[in-house]
């Protein structure tokens, strides 16, 4: 096998950015598999260049002109960068592979702008590909493993990613570190909900945090599970036995049936700093908050009760929620959601607009099935910037008018104070703050209300959210362009559209069985 060069890309952004909050936290937002990649490539004896794009960077120039091959990592928030990208390193003669979640969402569009497209991906399907890379045009080749991989190399391994990329971070620098895959919970629109729950290797994580101990005083990680804390004895024991209690600061994301008392004061004292629990509805999934069969304002104040006692021990914390599902009705579920933040005023609320990525969550095929998944381009599926999903009890005007409701009552000033006096920590203060003024508060108000308003004045927008029509309003087409500043013209012809159903029609062909869609 030939030694060949290979560029790895990690986009954490859209396009170029240079804006404050990019520059201190976008070296924070980086994936794991990038650099899982990078010490993968090197162990099979290629040379290995690597970038962690924050929207600062010149690709152009840190990566070689004379690649073999090029990985690009992207969620699909950034796929449109990575198909311009993928154009621009196929044009240099370059072979482009892409991974990640876009390329597990939505497989059918990225096989037109790369050569590969990874699903699941482990060491051996590396090697093999690198073994005799070839372009494969007009449509890339798919593949996969049939489960995630048994083993990841750990942070050591990492290190040379982790440190070239957390040095772009002025201050707060955290490393990312992964002790589990898959997650026991099937929540029907998570990208997780079908993968099965898989720890790995303590001894592995236990030689991790010692070597961060040998790098920072007192570290900063981020575990990267999806659901951190499943088998909460063993993950806690091994940190216990890898270093003193409380020597590395952690954050994690979890659910809230995983917290009890006892388990909080056992994870303040090793350090957790941080903790992102998904509540996601007042209606259903009352599996991951513990509180059963319990909706509406039942759920509202148990649940607020356990996040203000989950706050006695940990300094930060964001509740999580999807707005949109279908067992949402009426003004109801936006009214629950002022009650909690009345009644849980430290928290920051982390809120998603119900978003369908293509084959990632099993509801995706009901929806296209349906005919309520809208063309929106990738760009905007990020949560937030559409909801591709047209609601199934509120029609688009109310739904939005709803929306702008529970935002601005959020993030109004009384709540702002609120939220700054409930929390002591003096770091947790000031990112509430600073998230509330910036592009999670503020910044998303003003961008509702912009789509509100034009779904009144704006001829091309309601046809378009209504599927009368599949042709992309301006207002997105010019956001879209402004983002990506140069590189908008090494957009592939055709990438600013992408057939919404291509999953259920691909789940068609091997059926046999034809949908018609309603």
């Amino acid at each position: 096998m030939r030694k060949l060069k290979i560029g790895i890309i990690d986009l954490v952004t859209q396009g170029p950015v240079n804006s404050m909050w990019a520059r201190v936290m976008y070296p924070n937002y980086a994936a794991i598999m990038p650099q899982v990649l990078g010490a993968w490539c090197e162990q099979a004896g290629h040379e290995v260049t690597f970038v962690c794009y924050t929207g600062r960077e010149n690709l152009l120039k840190e990566l070689p002109d004379d690649a073999d091959v090029i990985f690009i990592g992207a969620f699909t928030q950034a796929s449109m960068l990575a198909y311009a990208v993928s154009n621009i390193f196929r044009s240099r003669g370059a072979i482009t592979v892409l991974g990640g979640p876009h390329a597990r969402c939505f497989p059918q569009d990225a096989v037109k702008y790369f050569d590969y497209v990874l699903g699941f991906t482990d060491k051996d399907l590396i090697t093999d590909l690198l073994r005799d890379p070839v372009p494969n045009r007009p449509l890339g080749v798919r593949l996969a493993t049939d489960k995630q991989p048994a083993e990841l190399p750990g942070v050591e391994e990492r290190w040379k990613y982790i440190e070239t990329t957390i040095r772009k971070a002025p201050f707060l620098k955290i490393v990312p570190v992964l002790g589990s895959l898959g997650c026991p919970y099937t929540c029907s629109f998570c990208i997780d909900a079908d993968i099965p729950y898989q720890p790995l290797d303590l001894e592995v994580i236990k030689t991790d945090l010692r070597f961060l101990k040998t790098k920072f005083k007192n570290p900063l990680i981020v575990w990267h599970d999806p659901n951190f804390g499943i088998r909460f004895d063993d993950f806690l024991g091994a940190m216990e036995e890898a270093v003193p209690p409380g020597s590395i600061r952690s954050i994690a994301e979890s659910s809230l049936a995983i917290l009890s008392e006892d388990r909080l004061k056992r994870m303040k004292k090793n350090g957790f700093v941080a903790m992102l629990p998904g509540v996601e509805s007042w209606y259903s999934l009352g599996g991951k908050s513990k509180t059963a069969k319990r909706i509406g304002l039942e759920k509202v104040t148990e649940v607020s009760e356990h996040i203000n006692t989950i706050m006695e021990y940990i300094p930060y914390l964001q509740a999580n929620f999807v707005f949109g599902l279908d067992c949402d009705e009426g003004d109801e579920p936006f009214e629950l959601q002022k009650k909690f933040i009345d009644l849980s005023p430290g928290s920051f609320p982390g809120y998603s607009l119900l978003t369908a990525f293509g084959q990632a969550a099993p509801l995706n095929l009901g929806y296209q099935r349906e005919g309520r998944v809208r063309p929106f381009p990738f760009f905007f599926l990020n949560n937030n910037g559409a909801m591709n999903v047209k609601p199934m009890n509120y029609d688009w005007k109310t739904f939005y008018d709803h929306v702008i409701d529970v935002t601005q009552y959020s993030f109004s000033w009384p709540r702002i104070w609120k939220r700054y006096k409930a929390n002591k920590h003096p770091l947790g203060r000031r990112m509430n703050f600073l998230r509330a003024v910036s592009q999670e508060g503020f910044g998303r108000i003003k961008y509702f209300k912009e789509i509100r308003r034009r779904m009144d004045t704006d001829p091309q927008f309601m046809p378009f959210f209504d599927g009368k029509t599949t042709k992309v309003p301006d207002f997105y087409i010019a956001r879209i362009k402004k983002s990506m500043g140069d590189l908008w013209h090494w957009l592939p012809d055709g990438a600013l559209y992408h057939d919404p159903v291509a999953y259920m029609k691909e789940e068609e062909v091997k059926s046999g069985i034809k949908t018609k869609v309603s």
